[in-house]
C-alpha cells in the first residue's frame, strides 16, 4: 500500500491543492523511458527539453499545450518502403506520447529539430502581480475593531 499523508506539509504551505495530483503522476512510474529526454536550465529563467528522436521526421512529431501539461507525440504511419533485414536494431522508432506537466508561470517560447534532437524552449514569464515586493511598516498601532465611515 503507497499511501502518502501530505497533511503535515500543507499546513504551512498556500495554494498547493493540486500537489497531491502532481505526486500521483511522479510516482505512477510509467515504465517507458522512450525516448529519452534532458531537461536542462539555460539561464535564471530559460530551460530547455531535449529529446532524442532519431528516426523520425519533423512531420511525425507533434507538440501541444494545454492546460499547463505539454505533450510530445511522435507518430509512425508509414510503412516502411523496402522491407530491410536487420541484424540488430538498436534504434528504436516507435509511436510515443511524452507528457511533460509545467508550472503556471512556466511558456513554451519555440521548438526546433535538428540531428535527431527535439529542443523545446521554455521561459518562467512572472506576471508582475505575483513578484515579490516589500511591504512597508506603518508606525501607528493596529486596530482590532475597524472603524465604521458615516455616509455623508
Amino acid at each position: 500500500m503507497r499511501t502518502l499523508d501530505f497533511a503535515p506539509l500543507l499546513r504551512s504551505s498556500i495554494g498547493f491543492e493540486n500537489l497531491n495530483r502532481l505526486v500521483d503522476f511522479a510516482t505512477r512510474g510509467d515504465g517507458d523511458a522512450y525516448p529519452p529526454y534532458n531537461i536542462e536550465k539555460l539561464a535564471e529563467d530559460a530551460y530547455r527539453i531535449s529529446m532524442a528522436v532519431a528516426g523520425f521526421a519533423r512531420d511525425e512529431l507533434e507538440l501541444t499545450v494545454q492546460d499547463n501539461m505539454l505533450v510530445v507525440i511522435g507518430k509512425t504511419d508509414k510503412p516502411e518502403e523496402v522491407e530491410r533485414q536487420f541484424l540488430h536494431r538498436g534504434i528504436a522508432k516507435r509511436a510515443f506520447e511524452r507528457r511533460f506537466q509545467l508550472a503556471d508561470t512556466i511558456k513554451v517560447t519555440g521548438a526546433g529539430y535538428s540531428d535527431g534532437l527535439l529542443n523545446i524552449e521554455l521561459k518562467r514569464e512572472v506576471p508582475e502581480h505575483k513578484k515579490p515586493r516589500r511591504i512597508a511598516i506603518d508606525g501607528e498601532a493596529f486596530e482590532a475593531e475597524p472603524q465604521v465611515l458615516a455616509a455623508a
